[in-house]
């Protein structure tokens, strides 16, 4: 896949991320319900990935750190992946209304196309697009 299908892939990555992480910082509530109850401190949890987002967009921009900074978001993604297995299974509402399956299915069958997404967009790999000799 050639370079630019790749850096406009990175921006708009960046764009959710960034958007993610000012979310996570500005109006913390709903992250905050659905993380898991065997989370410790999750108003703090939530902050920390919030400014993790962030840092990882910043990272992404940056050539020299840009393959550690997808490493890093595709790490981030996984981890965070059972706050939304907890949204799902515990139906938790946000708001006031709950979301059903037509959201959450999607939602975290979608979650391991993240992670590969942060990797490739950050240069980790090149998987599936590597050129064979």
């Amino acid at each position: 896949m050639n370079e630019p299908v790749r850096t406009l892939l990175r921006w708009l990555l960046a764009l959710a991320y960034g958007y993610a992480g000012y979310r996570h910082l500005a109006t913390p509530a709903p992250f905050v319900a659905i993380t898991p109850p065997w989370v410790p401190a999750p108003g703090f949890v939530v902050a920390a990935t919030g400014a993790a987002e962030i840092a990882g967009v910043i990272g992404l921009m940056i050539p020299a750190t840009r393959k550690a900074a997808g490493r890093g978001l595709a790490l981030y993604a996984l981890c965070v992946w059972p706050a939304n297995f907890h949204h799902a299974l515990a139906n938790v509402a946000i708001g006031g209304a709950t979301l059903g399956w037509w959201y959450h299915g999607p939602r975290l069958a979608a979650q391991p196309l993240i992670i590969w997404w942060a990797l490739w967009a950050g240069g980790a790999t090149d998987w599936p697009f590597r050129r064979r000799a």
